[in-house]
């Protein structure tokens, strides 16, 4: 297979990391004195697994602590200036995205630490029918996740958890795969997109040191809709393992996150 284009978005603060200041995508899978100290920091668990070919890492918050844990690792670095979405991280990868030759481009998230090899492979071979694809997962509770849209096998948008609360509850249980937050897509065919995106902000209120203020965020996610919308074939693949997707946001999360790979580990002595 050809080498495949990585993209994995690693920006962000890490808001509801309560009592924890530094850059979440390097958080230790294998704690110590404190869940927020030890070894084996996610980010480099997500690169290890990543498919052979060029990785690029969105940096922002604690960029230097990135750059220094990864330095001899031969990766490219696109920085994210201000915190403005999923879609403003992959829009701070643009350049790169256009100078490549990459067929294929795969967008994961720093704080997913646990998606196989293989499953970003499968992905990436669902692209011969596809131009893009979703990895999916069902959830015994959807609540806070996106969830996939889907019409003749086809995913037509991504809607949010603050918007799908508000449906019928018929047609919330029509839909049942959630969205993970991770994509693969011909590299060609999302750079027409990424020009709409910079055209298509949304306007959301977000809490700023203690104060509510209305901030400009692109939607990573509203590429889907978009592509669908042209006649361009949108997919998914469904996760068969919860834990594979799962992401970590918060204290909770990271001490079952920890959990896991402690098993995992054992698995193998």
């Amino acid at each position: 297979m050809e080498k495949i284009l990585s993209v994995i978005l690693a920006a962000g603060m890490g808001t509801r990391m309560k009592g924890y200041e530094g850059c979440k995508a390097l958080l230790p899978l294998l704690p110590q004195s404190s869940p927020f100290e030890g070894k084996d920091p996610m980010l480099l668990n997500i690169i290890r697994n990543l498919p052979d070919g060029p990785k690029v890492v969105v940096i922002g918050y604690r960029k230097e602590d990135i750059l220094s844990h990864t330095k001899d690792m031969g990766l490219l670095y696109a920085e994210q200036l201000k915190p403005d979405g999923t879609g403003g991280a992959l829009l701070a990868a643009e350049g790169i995205i256009r100078s490549r030759k990459e067929p294929f481009l795969i967008v994961t998230m720093g704080d997913v630490p646990f998606v196989k090899r293989e499953t970003y492979l499968r992905l990436v071979g669902e692209l011969s029918q596809y131009s893009m694809v979703i990895l999916g997962f069902n959830s015994e509770d959807k609540r806070q996740y996106g969830i996939l849209e889907i019409v003749d096998h086809q995913v037509k948008r991504i809607v949010e958890w603050k918007d799908w609360q508000k449906w019928e509850k018929d047609r919330i249980i029509r839909f049942k795969v959630c969205n993970s937050g991770i994509y693969a897509i011909r590299r060609k065919e999302l750079i027409p997109y990424l020009i709409r995106l910079r055209k298509s902000p949304h306007i959301v209120v977000k809490e700023r040191k203690g104060v509510r203020v209305k901030v400009k965020e692109f939607f990573l996610t509203d590429i889907v809709e978009m592509m669908s919308s042209d006649g361009l074939k949108v997919g998914y693949l469904p996760s068969e393992d919860e834990n594979e997707v799962m992401g970590v946001d918060d204290v909770e999360s990271l001490i079952r996150a920890q959990n896991i790979y402690r098993k995992r580990i054992l698995q193998y002595l």
